[in-house]
């Protein structure tokens, strides 16, 4: 593998919105979502909902370096899901849906907590974002991959994902595949 060609694995709430908003960027060459973090050997979706595993919802993302850098990326993480919820993201409530970036290198991590801490200085409540070392990635199950775009009418990704997408394409235009 080519050293442009990196991995960012962030994990932000329900991983589906996570995964719709980087699938339509330029640099972005795959996207999964899965599960890490965690002690379970190979978690099902079922095990990770109990919130035992240790397991997040995550995505992973590798991308082109040359034409998207990690510091976008990263940016572009922060305006998707609320840093300061701990172990939720609105109505998913438990650890698996916490705040975390996974770090694939000492410049990931040293560019995560720049970014966090040049973010809490702007604003009044804690950031609670995890800043872990990348650990063994697991895929979660096939329908889960691709999601939003394979299910665009399911109520949740109609009335909670679609919006988000909308703001995230407004604010990121200049990124986004053609």
């Amino acid at each position: 593998m080519s050293t442009d060609i990196q991995t960012a694995t962030f994990g932000g709430g329900c991983f589906w919105c996570i995964d719709a908003a980087f699938r339509r960027i330029k640099g972005v060459l795959q996207v999964s979502s899965g599960y890490t973090g965690g002690e379970t050997t190979d978690p099902t979706y079922k095990q990770i909902c109990t919130g035992l595993t240790g397991h997040a919802e995550v995505v992973n993302i590798e991308f082109d370096s040359k034409q998207i850098s990690f510091e976008t990326l990263l940016a572009m993480f922060f305006t998707l899901h609320d840093a300061t919820q701990l172990n939720r993201q609105g109505n998913d409530v438990g650890t698996q849906y916490r705040s975390v970036v996974y770090y694939h290198s000492a410049e990931q991590q040293a560019q995560t907590n720049q970014y966090i801490a040049k973010l809490q200085s702007q604003i009044r409540e804690g950031i609670v974002t995890e800043v872990s070392p990348a650990t063994t990635y697991y895929p979660a199950e096939q329908y889960h991959q691709d999601y939003y775009n394979e299910n665009p009418d399911q109520r949740y990704c109609s009335l909670l994902i679609a919006p988000k997408l909308q703001k995230f394409e407004k604010d990121y235009k200049q990124f986004l595949v053609n």
